[in-house]
This record gives C-alpha cells, sequence and structure tokens, in this order.
C-alpha cells in the first residue's frame, strides 16, 4: 500500500494512508452511533498514536468536503455520518486492523463520556481578589441538583477541582448528599470506593 501521509507521532502498526485514515473515522461515527465534533475525533485517534495530527485533521475536512460527513444541528459543533459515510464504513471495514478499530472506538467512547459530563455538568473557574472560585453545578435534565463553589489560592489548585469533579459529577452529588442527610452507610461506601477504606 502506498503511503501518503507523514510519520510524524505515528506508532507502529498505525495508518500511513489518508484512505485509511478516513476510513477509520467514517468507522467511529458508525460504531459509536452519535454525533461527534471533530476535537475528540482527532483526539481518540491521537491519543493511540494511529495517525498524525494533521494527516488526521485533513482527512476529516475532506470527509466534510465530499459530504460524507455533516454538521450536526446541535450547538456543540458536532458532524453526523451521512448514508455515504456509512457505506465507506461498512465497505471499507475489512481494510482496518482490528486492533487499530478497537483502541480508537475504546478511546473515542471515553472522550465522548467525557465531553457529555462537561457538556451536563458545568464547571467555571473565576478569579477573585484572593484567588479563585470553583463553581460546580450536577445537572439533572432541566435543573440544577446541587450548586457547590470551593475557593482555591491558584489556577493549578482550581484545574485539579475542576477536572476531578468532571470525572464523576454523579459520585460528588451522592457524597454531598450523604454528608447532608449524615447518611453514614453512603458517606462509607464512597470512601471505600475511593481510598479503599472504610
Amino acid at each position: 500500500m502506498a503511503f501518503d501521509t507523514f510519520d510524524e507521532g505515528i506508532n507502529p502498526g498505525g495508518m500511513r494512508s489518508k484512505n485509511e485514515i478516513k476510513t477509520l473515522i467514517c468507522y467511529l461515527y458508525n460504531s459509536v452511533k452519535e454525533n461527534i465534533d471533530k476535537g475528540i475525533v482527532i483526539q481518540a485517534i491521537l491519543k493511540q498514536g494511529l495517525a498524525n495530527y494533521f494527516e488526521t485533521s485533513s482527512a476529516f475536512d475532506d470527509l466534510v468536503t465530499n459530504g460524507n460527513l455533516v454538521p450536526a444541528d446541535d450547538e456543540h459543533k458536532t458532524y453526523a455520518l451521512t448514508e455515504n459515510g456509512v457505506e465507506i464504513a461498512k465497505q471499507l471495514d475489512s481494510i482496518l486492523a482490528y486492533s487499530i478499530k478497537e483502541k480508537a472506538y475504546a478511546c473515542a467512547v471515553k472522550l465522548l463520556a467525557v465531553k457529555k459530563n462537561e457538556i451536563e455538568n458545568k464547571v467555571d473557574i473565576v478569579k477573585n481578589s484572593n484567588g479563585f472560585t470553583v463553581k460546580c453545578s450536577v445537572s439533572g435534565g432541566d435543573m440544577d441538583l446541587m450548586k457547590l463553589d470551593v475557593y482555591a489560592p491558584e489556577m493549578e489548585q482550581a484545574l485539579i477541582l475542576k477536572k476531578n469533579f468532571l470525572d464523576n459529577p454523579k459520585k460528588a452529588y451522592k457524597i454531598m448528599l450523604a454528608l447532608l442527610t449524615k447518611d453514614k452507610e453512603t458517606v462509607g461506601e464512597a470512601l471505600e470506593e475511593l481510598y479503599g477504606i472504610v
């Protein structure tokens, strides 16, 4: 197979053909069955070292230009796979190694879950006179179930709080609710899950 991409950032066994990259992108959309933004697709491929950034971005843009991907009707700048894109995914899926498909799919699903958490559960970092206020909220559909403001003296700490909250907002809500209702069993379970202690 002729290689028509740069090798920079590609792990052994990664993709060096633009057509393979396009096929993988169509495969991801067809497998995940959700609209995904360009950044998640590129991250899923890059994190596994399956192709380099520039070639992946260019392949994505080609799919949009050729009508295989179309912008979805939402405010999150996602794209949807067209019927033509589905055909590409089905017909050419056999040219991709199983290990490549498996790695990219697992990474895409994980990144999509992170993105959904960020959309459904908000964290804002606001500068104040003494440092930063990290404003966390857990959404329950059309209403907020919990709002929590936490002080952080430095931006690095604020970013750690944000990341840890978004990693598992449901657990944060469960722990706060258990503490406020003095539900010792739930607090114990939460501590055991987090630290392996009771």
